[in-house]
């Protein structure tokens, strides 16, 4: 069911590796102008625009784009309580890593009288991006939400699409989720009318704009968080999912079998990859895979995400060089089912999470493991990294010295501002010491 590629009988390079490996993604610049209208008008008709969009796009137009609080407080009630007492384990395990993740304040002191003092400062207003599509997502308003409350932002707004099956308003569960984190400012509004409106607020409306916007969305969210990044912040680009599985003899094929099954679930374009040195293991899973795909209620999707090219086996010679292709895959998710799994796991540089042993699945951290879902996709593992605490945090220096302290370090600056051929700079650290003279002579 999946591809083969095979790398044994020679090490290949970082640019074999590229080259080689399944890859699927989006091209994001051949949706820009579709979206690029979307937002402008957005920008020029605030909510009214919003709302026109989402009448169009998901067929429903809610009342208001602000979703009332007896319609969320009505959700809260409705939830089952066996999914209400899931959500709340899994904030309290959330919000538990998160909470550890907040660095402390510190004092660097240059010289008797300079010091330098780094505060973390939260983003004021936040927008969380929950999707719809294919399936319901509490577990983003988590996600999202308790990195940013960790942090201390001040405003959430949660946006998510309105849905004609629940009166235009979005899915029940998704508001219940937000009730009860606290997050009482939701919008019914998606795709990249929803980035747009939550970039650019509506006063007339009472609708405020963000500072910032995270979340996972497709391909039309993400173009519209491009068209919008320096009016507010986001954070990366997500792609469709993807897992990948660095396993040796020693692994579970059934477990493995399902962990890749698991991720093809959500989307026709999600990426599963096995990487293994044992060619039995690699012909165990794909057999699994056949067999078992089936049974699962999402079986189509299923299927096309695994036949596609972005899903497949790369056979290697041994685990040293699997680790040098899951570092060059840099997957979403990764998963380590190998003989001394951490030891392995260790050596790993390039993954947005990394799940170690048999019993450390991507479904765990999709919902109760405490680490957080919303992770680098499409390789951008290699230089970014997935949603935490700190992503909702801005580093800001204070700097003060005293006289003694700037004097004596008085000559470092005004010889670099004389290198620089920036005299002023140099003249502004004379003047507190030295009575200038106003004309040219200086």
């Amino acid at each position: 069911m999946l591809n083969v590629t095979d790398l044994r009988g020679h090490t290949p390079s970082k640019s074999d590796i590229r080259r080689a490996l399944p890859r699927g993604g989006t091209d994001v610049w051949s949706v820009l102008p579709i979206v690029q209208p979307v937002v402008e008008d957005v920008q020029k008709r605030g909510a009214e625009a919003a709302l026109d969009y989402g009448e169009k796009f998901d067929h429903i137009r809610p009342a208001s784009v602000r979703v009332p609080a007896e319609v969320i407080a009505a959700a809260e009630k409705a939830l089952d309580p066996l999914v209400r007492e899931s959500i709340e384990e899994s904030i309290a395990r959330v919000r538990k890593v998160h909470a550890d993740q907040k660095p402390q304040e510190h004092t660097t002191e240059l010289s008797p009288g300079g010091t330098v003092t780094e505060r973390f400062l939260p983003i004021d207003r936040v927008g969380l991006y929950v999707p719809g599509g294919n399936a319901v997502y509490p577990s983003s308003v988590i996600m999202n939400s308790v990195p940013a409350q960790e942090a201390g932002v001040n405003s959430l707004v949660v946006a998510s699409p309105p849905q004609a099956d629940y009166g235009g308003w979005p899915h029940p569960t998704i508001l219940a989720a937000c009730a009860i984190l606290g997050v009482d400012e939701v919008w019914a509004v998606g795709g990249g009318q929803a980035v747009a409106l939550l970039a650019y607020g509506d006063e007339a409306a009472d609708l405020e704009p963000v500072d910032m916007i995270t979340g996972p969305g497709n391909i039309f969210v993400t173009a519209a968080k491009r068209l919008v990044r320096g009016v507010v912040g986001t954070d990366a680009e997500a792609g469709p999912t993807e897992i990948a599985v660095l396993a040796d003899a020693s692994a579970n094929a059934v477990n493995v079998a399902y962990d890749l099954i698991s991720q093809a679930e959500h989307d026709v374009m999600a990426a599963s990859v096995l990487i293994t040195d044992s060619e039995q293991l690699a012909a165990q899973v794909n057999k699994e895979i056949e067999a078992r795909y089936s049974i699962t209620r999402n079986a189509d999707r299923v299927a096309e995400a695994l036949r596609g090219t972005q899903s497949g086996i790369v056979l290697v010679d041994d685990i040293s060089v699997g680790i040098q292709v899951a570092d060059q895959y840099a997957a979403e998710h990764l998963e380590i089912h190998t003989v001394n799994a951490r030891q392995v796991a260790e050596q790993i540089t390039n993954a947005g999470a990394i799940f170690v042993g048999d019993f450390s699945p991507v479904p765990l951290g999709d919902y109760s493991a405490g680490s957080n879902h919303v992770l680098p996709t499409s390789g951008s593992a290699r230089f970014s990294a997935g949603l935490s605490t700190h992503t909702f945090l801005r580093p800001v220096n204070l700097i003060e010295y005293d006289e003694a302290a700037l004097k004596d370090v008085s000559d470092v600056v005004i010889n670099f501002a004389n290198a620089e051929d920036l005299p002023a700079h140099g003249e502004a650290i004379r003047a507190r010491f030295e009575n200038l003279p106003t004309t040219n002579e200086a």
